[in-house]
């Protein structure tokens, strides 16, 4: 969950940024090395949206890359700096553990290699920052954690909202009763999926459908929002399967989550619709993002509907992606602990399973406290 208090602490630039900004004579201090990563994973999000960011970042440096394909390895390594000593393969990837430059694995694969490639990383003395969903399984995630701790290594689990400027002030103006106390919350989250063939249509390597790929967004919003841990899960499947694309996988899955505070969310996943929505109803007001948790173009509306837009502080880095991997980085380099850690990952996951039984079963499930 996120935690406003804590994540000013965890994101401050450092001792010098806080004097500056208050006026103190700060003197020349030696620059903080920047922490190493090592992106496994050249698909369209760890080569089209995270490589790109490290030149946003503060403290996070791209020192290599893990991949299948040779050729490509070495385009990419060409393009960002990347030696030649510092290009990894899925067969050669436990020798990580020789590159002192490697801080930080960061795990780009689908779903179902999240577990193995995390493990590995762990096993080889590496912080480890994995993408969402954290893996198939509930167990999956147990095993990763325990890794982990055993290595006594750091684990983040990819959550890029958290380091959103939108869904932070809705967070912020939600706290401070901006509208009230919280009735409902409601939202709806997908796309059109096309090629049947991807592997996110898969389930061996994706471990499910819409829910896992896209409507964990609603699930991690209605926690954050809220503050709280649901406590039941009612959900409902709807797939035609005789679409190519749903042979395996689920399209379309509604689920309603009950809070202790009585708060009702009412959450929505698809893989045949375009939507990307986030309301928060109060006694006194609403607060909504529509589009909620895209990559750019998210906007925040707070007051009785949406004539009050409003336009939040600049997040905790340039952007996002940036804030997240200089906040796993700032934490490598002072032992704190992520605000969106392992457990936290686990914790979707378990929800997540809850939701399938629901809707395998017709029938409302109690959440394990």
């Amino acid at each position: 969950m996120i935690d406003l208090d804590r994540r000013s602490v965890v994101l401050a630039g450092g001792s010098a940024v806080a004097a500056a900004a208050l006026g103190v004579p700060v003197r020349a201090q030696t620059p903080v090395r920047k922490v190493g990563y090592a992106i496994v994973g050249l698909g369209g999000y760890g080569l089209g949206v995270i490589i790109p960011q490290f030149k946003n970042c503060q403290h996070s440096r791209l020192v290599a890359l893990v991949s299948g394909d040779a050729a490509k390895a070495r385009r990419v390594a060409a393009e960002y700096g990347v030696p030649d000593r510092s290009l990894y393969n899925y067969q050669n990837y436990d020798s990580i553990r020789d590159n002192p430059d490697i801080d930080v694995v960061y795990v780009c694969l689908p779903v179902a290699m999240h577990a193995e490639y995390t493990i590995r990383a762990a096993k080889a003395g590496k912080h480890v920052l994995c993408e969402k969903p954290m893996a198939v399984s509930a167990a999956e995630c147990e095993s990763m954690i325990a890794a982990c701790k055993q290595a006594g290594k750091k684990l983040m689990i990819g959550y890029r909202c958290h380091f959103e400027e939108n869904n932070l002030e809705a967070i912020r103006c939600a706290r401070a009763g901006d509208i009230g106390k919280l009735r409902y919350f409601r939202s709806e989250h997908g796309f059109v999926a096309g090629n049947p063939n991807s592997w996110r249509l898969k389930k061996a390597m994706s471990g499910g459908g819409s829910l896992m790929d896209i409507g964990i967004y609603a699930l991690q919003a209605a926690r954050y929002m809220t503050g709280e841990e649901p406590i039941s899960v009612y959900a409902t499947e709807r797939t035609d399967r005789n679409d190519p694309r749903f042979r395996e996988v689920e399209d379309m899955i509604e689920f309603e989550l009950e809070f202790p505070s009585g708060v009702l969310a009412s959450c929505m996943s698809m893989y045949s619709a375009n939507q990307n929505h986030i309301l928060l109803m109060g006694e006194k007001g609403r607060i909504e993002l529509e589009p909620g948790t895209s990559y750019a173009g998210n906007r925040l509306w707070v007051g009785k509907g949406r004539e009050n837009e409003v336009r939040p502080p600049p997040g905790p880095g340039a952007t996002q992606w940036a804030g997240q991997l200089d906040h796993m980085a700032q934490c490598v380099l002072t032992g704190r602990e992520p605000i969106v850690p392992g457990e936290e990952g686990l914790r979707d996951l378990r929800i997540i399973e809850a939701i399938y039984q629901s809707a395998r079963e017709r029938r409302r499930v109690v959440l394990r406290t």
